[in-house]
């Protein structure tokens, strides 16, 4: 009888069973989300390329060899920092509580909501430019990230479908247009702060600065959806 020879398992493979054994022993887990903490920190510090897996392992006071353990390569851990980092956002934005009675003043509350969370935590923002400079070939391989920007976008149908009912806001206007002018807005003036400040000649990062940009974020929503502004 011919003895039977296992294949080594794939990367992809060894992952998976590695995610599967996290939700069943804590420890593993504290382990795993250490490394992924670590690992934005170190991507968001060096990029992708500057972001080595010892780096990584010496930020989470772990061994190179857990990192291939848990995510498979160090690819496999930079998509799961893209998706973590959407996940958090996701989930900060499903636990706002609005009122659909009043789309008006939820919409203000979704637009400051964006700002403020780009503000709170910058190294979303330097992950989207690492990302972007790659030509988003890393987030394209994610079967989640699709997921995560669901729930803003049905979030905002919501309150604009309310709008139309009660004939505050146009029914010409898309959810997905919407998002993308929150996001760009926001996103933009935040990401080129250092450079615009010195461009401008005034420090836009400032409380005062930052306050203003969101009032007009939110006039500039505002006045795109509503029938009379």
């Amino acid at each position: 009888m011919t003895a039977k020879i296992s294949k080594p398992r794939s990367p992809l493979a060894r992952s998976a069973s590695a995610k599967a054994a996290t939700l069943r022993d804590p420890q593993a887990k504290s382990t795993r989300n250490n490394i992924l903490r670590a690992a934005t920190k170190v991507f968001a510090r060096y990029g992708y390329e500057g972001g080595s897996v010892e780096k990584i392992s010496s930020a989470a006071k772990s061994f190179d060899r857990m990192i291939y353990y848990y995510f498979g390569s160090k690819e496999g851990l930079f998509i799961e920092v893209l998706e973590d980092m959407y996940r958090r956002m996701n989930d900060a934005e499903l636990a706002l509580k609005l009122d659909l009675a009043q789309p008006v003043a939820s919409l203000t509350e979704v637009v400051c909501f964006v700002v403020a969370y780009y503000h709170k935590h910058p190294e979303f923002i330097t992950l989207l430019n690492v990302e972007n400079l790659h030509r988003g070939k890393h987030i394209s391989k994610s079967a989640r990230a699709r997921d995560y920007s669901s729930p803003a976008i049905a979030i905002i149908a919501q309150l604009l479908d309310s709008g139309v009912r009660q004939g505050l806001f146009r029914s010409d206007v898309s959810a997905r247009n919407v998002y993308l002018l929150i996001a760009a807005l926001g996103y933009f003036y935040l990401s080129n702060g250092h450079t615009l400040s010195t461009f401008l000649g005034e420090d836009l990062r400032t409380p005062q600065a930052l306050a203003q940009w969101q009032s007009f974020i939110v006039s500039t929503v505002l006045r795109t959806v509503m029938l009379t502004p």
